[in-house]
């Protein structure tokens, strides 16, 4: 029995107009690969792949070779820095009727890390924690950006400092008079009215980018995180016992931050560390319905 050959629309046939288009290709590809990063852990992820199309007068690019070239690579490969030039080469060179010169992959996934408690041994769970990777090889020259969510707590300086007034005029008012205060009764006035005022704290994020170099073996996705947790002081907890949840306000009342406080403190961190980056902390206030924000962009070679 002979059958006919499908008919090929995207490539028989001319656009009705003739322009170049920037990018062209497919969104939310589920995959599941492994990182270079943690090479014991594949991890489900979306995927936006997509090529340029410089020729106006071609009607479409080959969308289903960049879905299989993705997916069988991912299959043998491990995806890192050094191999994402070698995969997107592959992607351009499926396309080459189209003359593209471009293109571009990004990767979004939940992280999912073990986090242990603060205080209680043994005791731990797991953090989500949001990543996209972003990849583009434009005429041979590859740009690779990392970015990671960071949660934690904020707790409002200028909230715990009316908080504390509170509680000094309080304590005067109550021993007033008095030259010399019991310790005891001190202690236990405080144990029942240190929380006539209590100051204000929330749900935090630092949207962290960093700018990679493409010659590097991974992503370096746990010391980025580290660095942030580490310089925040706060991040936010899994399994809590009475113990980590009293660490954890310790911790808050150590670190009271503005929105401005923690972009700094971001920035004084990976600074250290990387040559090209960008934060974005968003405190989602319990105070207000809107939230505090605050950015900075960071490159070596500027003034940043």
């Amino acid at each position: 029995m002979h059958f006919s050959a499908l008919a090929d629309t995207a490539h028989a046939a001319s656009p009705a107009f003739a322009v170049a288009l920037d990018n062209v290709g497919m969104q939310h590809i589920d995959l599941i690969l492994t990182l270079s990063d943690l090479p014991q852990h594949p991890l489900a992820v979306k995927a936006d792949v997509s090529v340029n199309l410089p020729q106006p007068d071609k009607k479409g690019i080959h969308m289903s070779r960049l879905y299989q070239h993705l997916y069988q690579w991912v299959q043998v490969q491990s995806v890192s820095p050094a191999t994402l030039h070698d995969l997107l080469a592959i992607l351009l060179q499926s396309q080459q009727e189209c003359a593209s010169t471009n293109a571009s992959l990004h990767l979004s996934a939940q992280l999912l890390l073990r986090r242990p408690a603060l205080k209680t041994p043994a005791l731990a769970g797991f953090k989500a924690y949001p990543l996209t990777i972003s990849a583009t090889l434009i005429n041979n020259e590859l740009n690779i950006e990392l970015s990671v969510a960071i949660g934690y707590s904020s707790t409002c300086p200028c909230s715990a400092s009316l908080s504390r007034q509170m509680l000094s005029e309080q304590f005067q008012q109550q021993f007033a008079g008095q030259p010399v205060v019991d310790t005891a009764l001190a202690s236990q006035w405080l144990l029942q009215h240190a929380s006539l005022a209590t100051p204000h704290s929330q749900r935090s994020t630092a949207q962290l980018r960093i700018k990679l170099n493409p010659a590097q073996h991974d992503f370096g996705i746990l010391p980025l995180i580290d660095h942030a947790e580490q310089a925040l002081a706060t991040p936010l907890q899994t399994a809590v016992k009475r113990a980590d949840e009293q660490e954890f306000a310790r911790l808050n009342g150590a670190n009271l931050m503005f929105a401005e406080d923690a972009a700094r403190r971001l920035h004084a961190a990976l600074n250290q560390h990387y040559d090209a980056f960008s934060i974005a902390v968003a405190h989602h206030e319990s105070l207000h319905p809107h939230d505090a924000v605050a950015n900075v962009t960071f490159a070596a070679n500027s003034n940043g």
